[in-house]
């Protein structure tokens, strides 16, 4: 899986050519994988931050805009229920809602089917903004997906997608 005549070499090859010098005994080859979703994963995360940095909002708290947006109309969830849906503690989840809360993008109240809960509901100032900024982060990362021509993409995606099944259920 080395670097092929027309690719050019990057710092997981580096990485690679230093193991190999001092531990020759060593199978890199899901370094060079996961090495490269590793800094990817990272590369866009920085991208996507300055992204929606222009919207006063980071990349978890979009997270919390999008599972809202994403549940449909009235665009309402209990904080268990966004808690799970971006695996994030409850604690977590609450500095997150504290500051969506106050920048007037959702609203909490109490849950009418259950006297202890409540729900979080997306405003009509959070709809405009989370909708805003999906489409910005779209864009983003359709700009940077430009590398791949379209089947390898697509080839990519379903790699992935498998990559992604065996890794969580510990399977290859």
């Amino acid at each position: 899986m080395s670097a092929g005549p027309q690719q050019r070499r990057d710092a997981v090859d580096a990485v690679i050519d230093q193991w190999t010098a001092v531990r020759p005994d060593l199978d890199t080859a899901a370094m060079q994988v996961f090495g490269r979703i590793f800094r990817l994963a990272r590369a866009m995360g920085d991208r996507i931050e300055k992204v929606y940095a222009p919207f006063g909002i980071s990349r978890g708290e979009f997270d919390v805009l999008a599972a809202l947006r994403r549940a449909g109309d009235p665009h309402t969830l209990s904080p268990r229920q966004l808690s799970a849906t971006l695996m994030l503690t409850t604690g977590g989840m609450t500095g997150r809602l504290d500051k969506l809360e106050r920048a007037g993008l959702l609203r909490r109240s109490p849950d009418p089917h259950d006297r202890r809960g409540l729900q979080v509901t997306l405003t009509g100032k959070g709809l405009r903004l989370v909708d805003e900024a999906v489409a910005a982060g779209l864009a983003a990362q359709t700009e940077a997906l430009s590398a791949l021509g379209a089947d390898q993409a697509d080839q990519l995606a379903g790699l992935l997608r498998q990559l992604l099944a065996g890794a969580q259920d510990g399977t290859p």
